[in-house]
């Protein structure tokens, strides 16, 4: 309680703090000052009198990762309104793009007033958080108004319990306000129950029940069009300094036509990446101009949102980024998903089970350097049986382990 307060007594002295962060980001990303009174609590959601289910997904992995689960909750309350928040562009430019009739809105910033109000104004029939999201006054706010709250698809690494275990008075009594949480692993729950919380069940990962859009792939055959028959590497949702270390890796191999397609993880660097894959000598299109892939390019940027899909339906060989730095990883899932030949480096912690499972079952390789990736990426692209063997593999691979999403509405089901 004491911990709660001085927390909440922070947020005067935090939100000017929040305010020139939001204003940085946007001279990169001019959607971080769109909404902004969202934000902050001023522009509420408005009561039609209906029945409100809310779901919050703070950036694009989560929201993606909720869809088989919408579907499924759209099903059991087909007259309800949803309503789904975001802490990010991305994750919001996500979420319309998926949830065109649900109501999109960024969640307010976790001062106590600004939690009040929007739970206040919203009246839920239930909450669900996805992954790991633990704001306390926002869960102080749900348990006082009554509203039930779920953490679903949770995962918590050690690296993470570490750091809230430092903030054990705070975060306890906030896990103890969830009326049940789903976790992705054995381990995942353990963890959460060791940082507080109660009712928790093993559910499995949503994100292996995720259904490749048709158009994507669609799109991904006309980019094959525009690129002919050459052999492709897409490196996906790549991290600050990874390009770098894959360019000087790429630039020293003898990779034939190979064409390499770098996808970063973030819009804001597009430009950045495209300009240091051309100062370093290569030959470089962007997906937004429109045009045939010349057979003398290089390095293809894919500076496009929402097509990551695309990018992997017109590829022979998959490198998941945030895994060659220290970031954890992205989603290794999704390329396995269409059998293709997946490759990840030693940072995995942010999807430590899937890739332990995916590496088990042949569906992935992991390497432990950029230059160890581009050997391995020149192997496979030269061995089409080896291909086929990891194509087979991813698919049964996440086949195996779909059917979380179904778990966790009989979870909901079962405590509302």
């Amino acid at each position: 309680m004491i911990a709660r307060l001085l927390y909440s007594a922070l947020w005067p002295l935090l939100t000017p703090l929040v305010k020139r962060y939001l204003r940085k980001r946007a001279r990169q990303a001019p959607a971080y000052l769109e909404h902004w009174d969202e934000r902050f609590g001023r522009d509420l959601p408005r009561s039609d009198g209906g029945e409100v289910i809310w779901l919050h997904a703070v950036s694009v992995g989560e929201t993606r990762a909720a869809l088989p689960l919408v579907k499924l909750l759209r099903q059991q309350y087909p007259a309800a309104r949803f309503v789904i928040t975001q802490m990010t562009p991305t994750g919001r430019a996500t979420a319309l793009e998926l949830y065109p009739d649900a109501e999109i809105r960024y969640l307010p910033y976790d001062s106590a007033g600004n939690m009040r109000r929007f739970i206040a104004a919203l009246r839920p029939k239930f909450g669900v958080l996805m992954e790991t999201e633990l704001w306390p006054n926002l869960l102080h706010a749900c348990r006082t108004a009554g509203v039930p709250l779920f953490l679903l698809n949770a995962r918590l690494s050690e690296k993470s319990l570490r750091g809230y275990r430092r903030i054990g008075p705070l975060i306890r009594p906030a896990m103890r306000a969830l009326t049940a949480v789903a976790a992705q692993s054995e381990a995942d729950a353990e963890r959460l129950q060791q940082l507080g919380a109660a009712n928790v069940r093993v559910c499995g990962n949503s994100k292996y029940d995720f259904t490749p859009p048709a158009d994507k792939l669609a799109l991904g055959q006309e980019f094959r069009q525009r690129i002919g028959s050459r052999p492709l590497w897409v490196c996906a949702s790549t991290r600050d300094g990874e390009e770098a270390l894959i360019l000087q890796a790429w630039q020293q191999a003898t990779c034939g036509d190979a064409l390499l397609v770098l996808v970063p993880r973030h819009p804001e660097r597009f430009d950045s990446v495209a300009r240091l894959a051309a100062d370093m000598g290569f030959s470089v299109q962007r997906r937004s101009d429109g045009q045939p892939v010349a057979a003398g390019t290089q390095v293809w940027v894919g500076d496009s949102m929402g097509e990551l899909f695309a990018y992997y339906a017109a590829a022979d060989v998959a490198f998941v980024g945030g895994s060659l730095l220290d970031f954890g990883s992205q989603n290794l899932i999704e390329p396995a998903s269409i059998g293709l030949p997946v490759l990840i480096g030693p940072s995995t912690y942010n999807f430590a089970e899937a890739a332990s499972l995916a590496l088990a079952a042949g569906a992935a390789r992991q390497v432990a350097d950029a230059q160890s990736l581009v050997s391995a990426v020149l192997e496979l692209l030269q061995d089409a049986g080896a291909r086929q063997r990891i194509h087979e593999a991813g698919l049964a691979f996440t086949a195996q382990h779909r059917g979380a999403s179904q778990r966790m509405l009989q979870l909901i089901s079962s405590q509302t």
